[in-house]
């Protein structure tokens, strides 16, 4: 149960996280843009989130969509401490928490 629960919710969490990354609200557009990164940063980082759902969702491409959400949330830390946005951090753990419990459970 737990391990199903655990990849669904992921699926779901970077399916959304992309879907608003992706569709960039000026918010969004900033946070990416105060970070230093270029403001259509966000759309590729949310193309990314959504195919890592996708290869979450697929038992066949399971691992990979893991190994590609732990990528992505370790660059998300990186960028939080480096710019000491702190708020960002709960997050990201609950994400780096779930994958890792998918990964374990794989």
């Amino acid at each position: 149960m737990i391990p199903t629960l655990s990849v669904w919710l992921l699926v779901a969490g970077f399916f959304g996280a992309g879907l608003f990354n992706a569709i960039g609200t000026p918010a969004t557009q900033s946070d990416f843009a105060r970070w230093g990164y270029p403001r259509w940063w966000g759309r590729l980082t949310g193309a990314l989130e959504m195919m890592c759902a996708v290869l979450i969702a697929l038992p066949a491409s399971r691992m990979v969509g893991l190994a590609l959400g732990a990528l992505i949330i370790a660059a998300a830390f990186l960028t939080v401490l480096r710019h000491r946005d702190f708020t960002h951090l709960v997050p990201l753990g609950v994400f780096a928490a779930v994958i890792a419990l998918a990964g374990i459970s794989m």
